[in-house]
């Protein structure tokens, strides 16, 4: 993949492919071996851009959080640095490092940078919105990390449209830098954010870098009316939308699509959000490298109209 088919992220010095890779399995359903080779397929396919948190996995027995950026960190110091590779992770969910005050966004960006192995970090997300810290509290933190050269751009993730537009705001008035991207949930059978977020993010030239672009593993095609069951952790959030006519009519859209097009389904339900407004890259992550072949064609497929259309109909029609 050549410089020229990266995409910026709004108004940083980050360009980044389409197809963004998921971290949140690194050290945890996929072991350290495992995530190194997904890791060089994903790079060797064109791919640079890594996505991350602190927290990642300490829902798993046995875990702490800060797993998934040891085994990132390990890779970096195995491989060599990739070149342009572009590293984002996120603070406020992590056991030791909860929430967004001034002292928290310090401590929890030192023990990411050390896990990582890197100077800066490429990419810094506010996790989750923090309800009990000011936002210019947080703001102001994040701001001081990009002036001293540990951070290169900020990030929200989790963030209501209210909440993004006060945090803006903060930065106009203090003269801060600002976050140039926002991370939703959004794919095919998630599209609430069409509504506010959307039109919030165009209009302020905020990259939209959704997560769950497979639904938890739904748009994939795995899971089907009447259909296997399926090992995964995610199983059950994933056949959950079984239960919606609305997405199984996607399911079958996406099918067509993906004959015609002589591809994967989950590359085609990939390339659908990544061609939407204001979308630069879309994450979704992969256990094993056989999983990652099927996403990898979503880092050079552009729909045609007609296929775009149908897919985005199927399920708002009826």
């Amino acid at each position: 993949m050549s410089d020229t088919e990266l995409r910026r992220i709004g108004g940083s010095d980050l360009y980044v492919s389409r197809l963004c890779l998921g971290g949140n399995v690194f050290g945890w359903t996929a072991d350290e071996a495992t995530s190194f080779r997904v890791l060089d397929d994903y790079v060797a396919g064109g791919g640079n851009f890594v996505d991350t948190a602190d927290s990642y996995s300490a829902w798993a027995e046995g875990h702490s959080g800060g797993e998934s950026e040891t085994v990132i960190g390990r890779w970096l110091a195995d491989r060599g640095r990739p070149e342009n590779l572009v590293v984002a992770t996120k603070v406020g969910k992590h056991p030791r490092f909860p929430g967004l005050s001034a002292a928290n966004v310090r401590a929890a960006a030192e023990a990411s940078l050390a896990r990582l192995g890197v100077e800066a970090i490429d990419l810094y997300y506010a996790h989750f919105d923090d309800p009990d810290t000011p936002i210019a509290e947080s703001a102001r933190a994040f701001s001081r990390l990009v002036d001293e050269g540990r951070v290169r751009a900020v990030g929200l993730s989790n963030h209501s449209p209210e909440r993004i537009r006060e945090w803006l705001e903060v930065c106009e008035e203090e003269g801060l830098h600002a976050p140039v991207c926002v991370q939703p949930h959004y794919n095919l059978v998630e599209r609430g954010i069409e509504a506010d977020l959307v039109p919030l993010a165009v209009e302020r030239g905020l990259a939209l870098l959704p997560y769950f672009g497979l639904a938890r593993g739904f748009l994939t095609g795995k899971y089907r009316p009447g259909g296997p069951e399926v090992d995964s952790p995610r199983a059950s959030g994933a056949r959950a939308y079984l239960e919606d006519p609305r997405a199984v009519r996607v399911l079958e859209a996406l099918d067509a699509v993906a004959k015609r097009l002589g591809t994967s389904v989950a590359a085609v339900a990939l390339a659908w959000p990544a061609a939407r407004p204001g979308v630069v890259s879309v994450l979704a992550s992969a256990r094993s490298t056989e999983q990652l072949a099927e996403l990898m064609p979503a880092a050079g497929l552009v729909l045609d109209e007609e296929s775009a259309a149908l897919l985005t109909g199927a399920f708002t029609a009826g």
